[in-house]
């Protein structure tokens, strides 16, 4: 006999509440193993490949690629040998060599408890279920058969157990969930499309398994409210655009105000959703304008000296040293002259923290958008060392492999924007930090060199700032002093 086990999306950690189903590594009816790869997600942070706890066949799978699936949301369905799941469990009594990766693939309650990428396999409890014989068999979903045990232990072991259970006469596995408890939803975008257009998610029946609500389902209640019809709406009252007897933003339907439906979209126009990295970015962007007072200084300074002195190093043998990772050095050089500006501003506790370790993260430019790697202990490394440590995580950034780890905890950020052509930029900071240095394009210019006019490389660095941990004479010296190692890269010298 099986047992139906479901997996719900992990919690990914680094307060991340969902990803996007990327790909499914698995079909209904596929034997999967412990820990064995389900399904691909990107995260707003990194792609994950998402092991299962659960050793069985797939009997349901839940979300479409390209859908945004909440953490707690189901993933798969899985039917597990009865005894399998218990610790020393047996599968049958027979030789179970059909068994396969099934029979050992046994997990406990608990999961397998291994760690993958900041988070374990480990998965919440079951929520109790029950077995509604004769009813429809929800779409994408294989239903679990009653009889499932029938011949498990007469030979076959867990294989023909398990083979059993997706073979027997179609049973609905539901949800026991009380008619005022939680309405099921895909996913958090569900509910706010829902509350835009003022519709009941109570009055809707959701087309996807278990009678979860999918984004199609309120799109057509939409739809039919705006044709005049009570395909959804509020208390049964359809939902249109209209004038309002002093109700803002509704019409009035037998003396009940309703929300009104958004305008429809122009067929020429564009809509992009605000998720996944995106999102992510906007929400931190948003936020670090609400939060921080920035103000931003500028000098133009000649870095043919420091171009010099870079193609010097590299001549001289050993692993390349790139630009960047000189600037790197001159930004821990910096902050170890204007400890102030490596913090960050606590306002619940009306202080400013200022931190003992820089980790310095970097503006890296992807396919998936723009990213921040950040190298840990940043003070702590030469130049060398931060060359080889920038490369590898700008690789790992481009191939969407960098660890939720290594895009958070930075303390300072140098933003290399000359890469894209452009001399200057206002950056905002990247919240919590509270600086950030911008580094624009190195071109020859007419320049006055040693009293006279010539042709030297110059460069535009801009510091931009939050003011509530310094003023502009602090904010001023150390963009001073990375113009000076900038010019005179000699000057670095002195505090090695």
């Amino acid at each position: 006999m099986a047992v139906v086990r479901e997996f719900t999306l992990p919690d990914l950690g680094e307060g991340l509440t969902g990803a996007e189903i990327v790909r499914w590594l698995v079909q209904v009816g596929d034997v999967v193993a412990i820990d064995q790869p389900v399904v691909e997600v990107e995260t707003a942070k990194a792609m994950v490949d998402v092991p299962c706890p659960y050793g069985g066949v797939v009997t349901a799978r839940f979300g479409e690629e390209g859908t945004e699936m909440p953490v707690g949301a189901p993933l798969i369905t899985v039917a597990v040998p009865e005894g399998a799941d218990e610790p020393g469990g047996g599968a049958g009594s027979g030789s179970g060599a059909g068994a396969g990766a099934a029979g050992d693939a046994a997990a406990s309650d608990g999961g397998s408890g291994n760690v993958l990428v900041g988070y374990g396999t480990t998965a919440p409890a079951a929520r109790r279920r029950r077995v509604r014989p004769g009813a429809a068999v929800p779409a994408g979903a294989v239903a679990v058969g009653a009889g499932a045990g029938a011949g498990a232990g007469s030979g076959s072991g867990a294989g023909r157990a398990v083979a059993e259970a997706v073979s027997r006469p179609a049973v609905v596995v539901a949800d026991e969930r009380p008619a005022d408890g939680p309405i099921p939803v895909i996913s958090p975008l569900v509910r706010r499309l829902a509350r835009e257009h003022g519709l009941d998610l109570r009055g809707l029946t959701g087309s996807g398994p278990d009678g979860l609500i999918m984004r199609a389902d309120v799109e057509r209640a939409v739809r039919g409210a705006g044709a005049g019809g009570v395909d959804g709406g509020v208390d049964g009252v359809a939902v249109g655009r209209g004038v309002t007897n002093g109700v803002a933003g509704g019409v009035v339907a037998d003396g009940l105000a309703v929300a009104a439906s958004a305008p429809a979209p122009s067929e020429r126009e564009e809509r992009v959703p605000l998720r996944g990295l995106r999102g992510v970015v906007a929400d931190k962007l948003a936020r670090s304008r609400r939060e921080i007072p920035d103000a931003t200084c500028w000098v133009d300074a000649d870095a043919t000296e420091l171009l010099a002195a870079r193609t010097a190093m590299n001549a001289a043998g050993g692993p390349k040293v790139s630009l960047l990772a000189v600037l790197a050095r001159i930004c821990t050089a910096a902050l170890a002259r204007y400890p102030e500006l490596n913090a960050r501003v606590d306002m619940d506790s009306r202080e400013i923290v200022r931190l003992a370790e820089v980790h310095l993260g970097f503006a890296a430019q992807t396919d998936r958008g723009l990213v921040v790697p950040v190298v840990r202990d940043a003070h702590a490394r030469s130049v060398e060392g931060l060359s080889a440590e920038i490369a590898r995580l700008t690789e790992s950034a481009r191939a969407g492999s960098l660890a939720p780890a290594e895009l958070t905890g930075g303390t300072f950020t140098l933003n290399n924007y000359g890469v894209f052509g452009v001399d200057g930029s206002t950056p905002i900071i990247n919240h919590p930090e509270a600086a950030m240095l911008g580094v624009g394009r190195i071109v020859p210019k007419p320049w006055v060199h040693e009293g006279e006019l010539a042709v030297r490389h110059v460069v535009q660095l801009s510091f931009t700032f939050d003011h509530r941990v310094c003023d502009g004479g602090t904010a001023g010296g150390f963009l001073r002093y990375v113009a000076d190692c900038v010019e005179r890269p000699m000057v670095l010298l002195r505090g090695l």
